[in-house]
């Protein structure tokens, strides 16, 4: 069963990531931020609920068919969540991803300075106004970070898909089960490559130990890590200029498989709907005009990065439909073999590099 939403986060200082932010604040600021969506009775909970339980469970075979990748250990399971509830799991996630960065930061200065305190706040506002807007967008996620009880949980943000399908007026079982074949595919990825969690978490460390231990630039630094490298991210392409070279060769590396993981379950998302889902055309045009923002909001994507989310999804998607049309889906599927088997850098837009590189 998925953890009780009910219960409030433990914000306790028992750890050393529960001193770096101020995450009440952080909670708050995503809060007023993401608002709690449209309106949706107690029925039309209950019945998401019972309907995603079982379209994740038909995806996971359909899915399954598709790729020739059998999902292992725990079944799936549909976690269907409000805003609230995604943002605070995700905040979980990030104090889990940050405890050596925070001992670092703990044995470098003390924790009861005044300089310290107002950085907390400054660090929970920026992480809580980030996670706030993300939690309006997303419609559902396979969470890299939860312990291996709670692996196959799969999160679905029951107001967003609520408001596409209102605002486009879309049939809800057709829509749920093509996010939730979405959804069932970066799962089966993690089952068909066990190592992809620990290389995910290797990046994602070697990213932090590059994180400078000056206040303003771990200010800096932690507020793009949190967009950068939490599974399922953007990443700001502005920010390049400010990396050092380092950090610059681990954000191409980290995008390559983001992109990698982000087009797969795109590709596989779009090929088997085609046989399932009604009218996939109207749903593909819904979806691209609820990224098509403009004004304040597209200058705000920029800034966090969101923008570059879409730019994966295509980025990703064209690269795996070349490499199956070459070489079938087994031929694809060595991609994850082995961790030397991702994609690097450049090959994502030159899929014959990667051919080359890891068929012959």
């Amino acid at each position: 069963m998925p953890p009780d939403p009910a219960v409030e986060l433990d914000w306790s200082l028992g750890s050393y990531a529960a001193r770096l932010a101020d995450w009440d604040v952080a909670v708050r600021t995503a809060r007023q931020i993401s608002g709690s969506g449209p309106k949706v009775s107690h029925a039309e909970r209950a019945a998401m609920r019972e309907q995603l339980t079982q379209q994740v469970e038909r995806a996971e075979g359909l899915v399954a068919d598709h790729t020739g990748i059998t999902v292992g250990g725990f079944r799936s399971r549909a976690w269907v969540m409000g805003r609230g509830d995604w943002t605070r799991q995700n905040l979980k996630g990030l104090q889990r991803a940050i405890e050596p960065l925070a001992r670092r930061i703990a044995e470098r200065r003390p924790s009861t300075t005044t300089e310290h305190t107002i950085a907390r706040k400054a660090l929970g506002v920026q992480v809580g106004g980030l996670l706030g807007y993300v939690s309006r967008r997303v419609m559902g996620q396979v969470d890299v970070f939860l312990p291996p009880d709670d692996d196959g949980l799969i999160y679905f943000i029951g107001p967003n898909l609520v408001e596409v399908e209102r605002t486009f007026s879309l049939s809800p079982a057709d829509f749920r089960l093509w996010v939730a074949i979405h959804e069932v595919t970066h799962r089966v990825q993690f089952s068909g490559a066990p190592w992809l969690r620990a290389e995910m978490m290797r990046m994602i460390d070697a990213y932090l130990q590059s994180v400078q231990l000056e206040t303003k630039e771990l200010m800096e630094q932690l507020g793009r890590a949190v967009e950068e490298l939490r599974p399922g991210g953007g990443a700001p392409g502005g920010i390049l200029r400010m990396l050092t070279p380092e950090q610059r060769e681990l954000f191409h590396r980290t995008q390559a498989v983001m992109s990698l993981l982000e087009g797969h379950a795109s590709y596989v998302m779009n090929a088997v709907a085609k046989d399932v889902v009604e009218d996939l055309p109207r749903l593909q045009a819904a979806l691209a005009r609820r990224r098509a923002v403009g004004g304040f909001e597209k200058r705000l994507q920029r800034v966090i990065g969101f923008d570059q989310k879409v730019a994966q999804y295509d980025a990703g998607e064209r690269f795996v439909g070349s490499v199956v049309e070459r070489i079938g889906m087994p031929g694809f599927n060595l991609v994850w073999s082995e961790p030397g088997n991702m994609p690097r850098p450049g090959e994502i837009d030159e899929p014959d590099r990667w051919i080359a590189r890891v068929v012959g």
